[in-house]
């Protein structure tokens, strides 16, 4: 249980900077409410899972092709923030009431796992972190840990789409025309850094 409940730790810590995920959730919470942030959220953690098993277990031909490949992969990851930056700076002011469907949510999971899945070198962070909980490779504590590492990270997007759905109503429509394309550019922002930083 020690390694569980450290995961948790992690797995909260890995996800609360507020980051390209952290602000594409909050616009889908404050725009189609809470199940919305919530599942772009937990495609989040799910990536960050994925990840924490290859690291957990040793997957290293894995590891190793995602990490020979990782500027295409990171490449289209940055490309595809673009693209959601630039429907998010577009996107019509629904009224709140609007029901969120089922593909919706769906789409709303797939995205930020594309998103959170083209960052391979998350697998080196990962391998070093756990190296130092003192993480020993065996498939019992390595289980554990990453179970922790996901439920840390869904705790997190959980609290995260009920403090934001507080203030979901107080919001104008105005304003969430403005939040809309406030978080358009960050994301566009986030984009180009991330491809000029590479690039360097």
């Amino acid at each position: 249980m020690e390694f569980f409940f450290k995961g948790i730790v992690l797995g909260f810590a890995i996800a609360a900077p507020v980051g390209p995920i952290g602000i594409l959730c909050i616009k889908r919470t404050l725009q189609f409410g809470r199940l919305s942030g919530l599942f772009s959220g937990i495609g989040a953690a799910v990536a960050d899972a994925i990840y924490a098993v290859v690291a957990a277990f040793g997957l290293t031909a894995v590891s190793d092709v995602l990490i020979a490949y990782k500027t295409w992969i990171q490449g289209f990851g940055a490309f595809f923030l673009v693209y959601l930056g630039v429907r998010t700076f577009r996107a019509k002011i629904q009224d709140s009431s609007v029901i969120v469907s089922h593909s919706t949510l769906i789409g709303d999971f797939l995205s930020t796992f594309a998103l959170t899945i083209t960052n391979p070198m998350t697998i080196l962070s990962f391998v070093a972190v756990f190296a130092g909980l003192g993480f020993s490779g065996s498939a019992g504590t390595g289980v554990s840990l990453v179970l922790g590492v996901f439920v840390g990270s869904v705790v997190w997007w959980l609290l995260l789409s009920e403090g934001i759905t507080f203030f979901r109503k107080k919001i104008s429509r105005n304003l969430m025309w403005w939040i809309n394309r406030a978080a358009g550019l960050l994301m566009i922002g986030f984009a180009i850094f991330f491809l000029a930083w590479k690039g360097g």
